[in-house]
């Protein structure tokens, strides 16, 4: 057999058994399935590269990220054969329940699937080398921070580590620097959803207690959303609003035809207050800024209603009085036909009360108009200024 180049299917079938036979893997062996590798070191190192294939869901409420990674886990065993020897064979596909896979687990894990079947097989090169590839579905802690959002950009965790083995006994490495595992990510990707993925950082540390601690391995993931979807459901609906309470104070008309219009932009304004509700989570640390811009909105509508209602009881006083002097003064006039001349300076006296009702709420609307345009304006300036650099 140790000529590669003239083997024929029957000698590259006995020599893939052959290869099988000199592992030990047609027996039953304690110390390859159970026993961690120590040939190469006392320390059994570990690498590995978790590549983000995809984002799934982010869940604000219950602070969580389900991505699909494809997990590549690489390590060194004591078995290997020359490959001239055996038709030139150089790799083989092992069954993972005959040798000791690492016992890696993630730390953040809520809930973790197998993106697809979960392959049965390790493959080891001829040298011991034994690579492991899994797509896993993860769903992980994150804590976020949505202070900015929806122009908010999130970092998440995904740490690995050992189950029992301790940092004496088995050291998780990078498989690959940052650069080429963001990379290598962003050409496995398989969909551009709402979120775009921005860097992948690997750190190594130590945690545990005094007398055992044990080497994690921590990807730091960094996401940023995009906003467009929000803009236009949320944020440009509301502005919308804005303005046409603003422009609702050169209508001309009845007072209850403009009541009706702002109510109106109140109650919209609420609808989309709830539908923030059910995306934002209710234990955020600091009140995210779209909420401040919804509520304080609403609030601005809300207090103009109540200047509009002060401004039509002005004006439907100064209205009343005018009739009632405008009757009484009919009246006066049939009666003086009769008997004597109309008292026209008490005429000119209510006339004067009922213009001076009216002229009153023409000057508080016009005075509430001209602050009501300066708050929006500063507010709107000093919300965008710290949305867009905070």
């Amino acid at each position: 057999m140790s000529d590669a180049e003239n083997c024929s299917y029957e000698d590259y079938s006995s020599a893939y058994k052959t290869i099988f036979e000199h592992l030990g893997f047609n027996k039953t062996d304690v110390l390859t399935t159970d026993i961690r590798p120590v040939s190469w070191s006392v320390i059994t190192n570990v690498f590995v590269g978790l590549y983000v294939t995809s984002i799934i869901d982010v869940n604000e409420k219950a602070q969580s990220l389900t991505t699909q990674v494809k997990m590549i886990t690489v390590w060194y065993n004591d078995l290997s054969w020359w490959f001239e020897d055996y038709c030139g064979i150089k790799t083989i596909p092992v069954k993972k329940s005959m040798l000791w896979t690492p016992d890696i687990l993630i730390k953040e894990s809520i809930k973790t699937d197998f993106g697809t079947k979960e392959s049965p097989y390790v493959q080891i090169n001829f040298w011991g080398l034994c690579i492991s590839v899994d797509i896993l579905s993860l769903t992980t802690a994150c804590k976020m921070d949505l202070y900015r959002f929806p122009f908010d950009t999130q970092i998440c965790n995904i740490t690995l580590h050992s189950a029992v083995y301790t940092n004496e006994e088995l050291k998780i490495n990078p498989i690959s620097d940052n650069t080429s595992l963001l990379q290598d990510s962003k050409d496995l990707f398989q969909a551009q959803g709402e979120w775009e993925l921005v860097s992948i950082n690997v750190y190594e540390y130590t945690s545990g207690l005094l007398w055992s601690s044990q080497e994690l391995l921590a990807h730091q993931i960094t996401i940023k959303r995009r906003p467009l979807l929000y803009v236009m459901n949320i944020i440009l609906p509301v502005f919308v609003f804005l303005v046409l309470d603003v422009m609702s104070f050169f209508i001309d008309a009845s007072g209850a035809d403009k009541l009706s219009f702002k109510v109106t932009l109140l109650l919209s304004v609420s609808v989309l207050l709830l539908i923030l509700n059910d995306t934002l989570p209710s234990t955020a640390d600091k009140i995210p800024l779209i909420g401040i811009y919804c509520s304080a909105i609403f609030s601005i509508i809300g207090i103009s209603i109540l200047e509009t209602i002060l401004v039509n009881l002005l004006k439907a006083k100064g209205g009343e009085k005018r009739a009632v002097e405008t009757t009484a003064v009919e009246r006066d006039t049939n009666v003086g036909d009769q008997q004597s001349p109309p008292d026209s300076v008490g005429d000119q006296h209510g006339m004067q009360r009922s213009l001076c009702w009216i002229r009153v709420a023409r000057i508080i609307d016009v005075t509430f108009l001209v602050l009501y345009i300066i708050t929006v304006i500063t507010f709107l300036s000093v919300l965008a200024r710290i949305w867009y650099q905070s």
